[in-house]
């Protein structure tokens, strides 16, 4: 199982409506196919550390991954989504004990940048210019 939470807030001005909304989009994209399990809600963590919300999926393994990534829900999802963020961490974890697993991880995020040179900048414009391995 591949794990992927992503800790975020949102940009300053939007409204309660338009909260609920990009919220309702994550939902989507943490409810396709490929997904085993996902949820989306606040962050109940440090309030200090600045994150208001946090969306998780769980993966099973490689081939769903990459399903994931390339799934239109999910690309055309994040291009509504991550307009509306101002601050995002990732983190990834998974009870796969495969050495070069992060490696295949970031190969299949690579793969999809190569694809989609858009959503690799917007993942960039909020990631200190990187891609992270597990957006």
């Amino acid at each position: 199982m591949i794990v992927t939470m992503l800790r975020f807030t949102f940009r300053d001005g939007m409204t309660e409506e338009q909260k609920a909304e990009v919220l309702a989009r994550m939902r989507r994209t943490a409810s396709v196919e490929s997904v085993s399990f996902g949820t989306v809600g606040h962050d109940i963590g440090d309030p200090g550390e600045g994150y208001t919300h946090a969306y998780v999926v769980g993966i099973a393994d490689l081939a769903a991954l990459e399903r994931y990534l390339h799934d239109p829900v999910h690309v055309e999802g994040d291009f509504e989504i991550l307009p509306h963020v101002a601050k995002l961490a990732s983190i990834r974890l998974s009870d796969d004990t495969d050495p070069a697993l992060g490696e295949k991880v970031m190969a299949l995020h690579l793969a999809k940048v190569a694809k989609y040179p858009e959503w690799g900048k917007l993942i960039e414009s909020l990631s200190g210019g990187r891609i992270p391995a597990d957006a």
